[in-house]
């Protein structure tokens, strides 16, 4: 179960082991940190990385963009927190909001080497998902995910998404097209997990 706490204004979740924040200018020597040490670990599943990527002006970019997208209710940028000692281990995102008819968004998430399949992001997810429905009140999310992506098919899967279908050649990851499998999730099916 999350809950959210305000810290100057910005949301905090907090799971069992976890925590959410918004990341801030301070957090760029720890990600990048957990980035490079990470990089063989990540490659396989993101999109080709710039040149400058790890840069203390690139990451600089990046909040202004999340920020900027935060407050236009676009996308939610979070660092994901080990609780024990506020280790940076990942990332979690709900990005392309859409309102309307639609009111859903895409998760997109990454977890450094070290913390990997140690259940940090199956909770960071049930977190993000209970403030996506609970805080930002929407309908569904989407995933996508590599289909030999077996460690993220399986947190999906744990948090409840059902798997949809296959969009062929659906993100450019590695620098290639590449089919992903789609996941989706309801506030419904959010509300029948919390009961049982």
């Amino acid at each position: 179960m999350a809950f959210f706490l305000l810290e100057r204004d910005e949301p905090r979740v907090e799971g069992p082991r976890v925590f959410l924040r918004p990341p801030i200018r301070r957090d760029w020597r720890h990600w990048a940190e957990v980035r490079t040490a990470s990089r063989e670990f990540l490659v396989p599943w993101e999109p080709t990385w710039p040149s400058d990527a790890l840069t203390r002006a690139a990451f600089r970019r990046r909040l202004d963009r999340q920020s900027e997208e935060w407050e236009r209710d676009t996308a939610y940028c979070f660092f994901i927190f080990r609780r024990a000692d506020n280790a940076l281990m990942g990332g979690i995102n709900l990005n392309n909001v859409r309102r309307g008819v639609a009111q859903m968004a895409s998760l997109g998430y990454w977890i450094g080497k070290p913390f990997a399949r140690r259940g940090y992001m199956t909770e960071a997810v049930r977190c993000a998902t209970t403030f996506a429905f609970e805080h930002v009140g929407l309908h569904r999310l989407e995933a996508a995910c590599l289909p030999n992506n077996a460690g993220s098919r399986a947190v999906l899967r744990r948090c409840g998404f059902r798997e949809e279908g296959v969009a062929r050649r659906y993100l450019r990851i590695n620098g290639e097209w590449q089919d992903h499998l789609l996941f989706g999730y309801l506030r419904d099916d959010e509300q029948v997990r919390t009961e049982a």
